[in-house]
């Protein structure tokens, strides 16, 4: 623990598993507050806090569905009033509706739309009320995929249009608040073992034909990326920004 963030408070949406509770645990790790948010796993999310707290910082659970835009403000309101202040935004929550191509006569659209909306417009309502109260010299990070600069596979176009969507919107966000030394990055993992990869692949195991694509053939960890993550937090990120960074293995290179 370097004690990095002491100080400093973060908030993690979708920080309940996966990526976004190593995330979480890694910021308290450098010394950090966190806030994070769950939809429905309230149990695993107090779990999470628990842990936080347990590393001697202070931690709280926060439900929000990030598809209900107006619940973006509320949210924001309860960070402030719990811990007084915001300097680090991870937008990690995101969902995925996989598999149908977009000529399928049965494609699921109220699926696609409730992505487009958890992905972009959840992203968007979300930071626009971070950035009224975030720190000067602050960070927003955002969590995006491989599929946003390239379409990996059949069946994810529009997953790959909220990530793609998502990259552009962080670097007009971060020419908007760069005057206040806040940053603003993308992350772009390729596959982790998450509940998002066993959704796709249907489990943790990825396929070998999809392994061979990686020059370093295996999955990332959820420490190596979050790892990234806590360094764009971080002080010797502080000249970065509008970065789209891959975490990935090379694949796609």
């Amino acid at each position: 623990m370097s004690n990095a963030l002491q100080g400093k408070v973060a908030l993690v949406t979708g920080g309940s598993r996966g990526l976004g509770a190593a995330t979480a645990e890694a910021l308290a790790g450098e010394g950090a507050d966190v806030a994070i948010t769950y939809v429905a796993s309230a149990e695993k999310a107090e779990a999470v806090a628990a842990k936080l707290r347990s590393r001697g910082v202070r931690a709280l659970a926060i439900r929000s569905d990030q598809g209900d835009t107006a619940a973006a403000r509320p949210m924001i309101e309860a960070v402030m009033e719990h811990f007084g202040r915001l300097d680090i935004l991870v937008n990690n929550a995101a969902i995925v509706a996989k598999g149908q191509t977009v000529d399928d006569p049965a494609l699921d659209t109220a699926a696609l739309d409730r992505q487009w909306q958890v992905n972009v417009m959840g992203v968007v309502a979300t930071t626009r009320a971070a950035a009224q109260v975030l720190s000067d010299g602050g960070r927003i990070i955002f969590i995006g995929s491989l599929n946003g600069t390239r379409a990996l596979m059949p069946g994810v176009a529009d997953y790959v249009g909220t990530k793609a969507a998502i990259n552009g919107y962080a670097k007009g966000v971060a020419r908007d608040l760069g005057g206040r030394g806040i940053t603003v990055n993308v992350v772009q993992p390729g596959a982790m073992p998450t509940d998002m990869m066993a959704e796709v692949f249907g489990g943790t195991v990825a396929p070998d034909a999809f392994l061979d694509l990686h020059p370093i053939r295996r999955i990332a960890t959820l420490e190596e990326v979050s790892a990234v993550v806590c360094f764009l937090a971080g002080p010797h990120a502080a000249y970065m920004t509008g970065g789209v960074i891959d975490v990935a293995g090379g694949l796609g290179i």
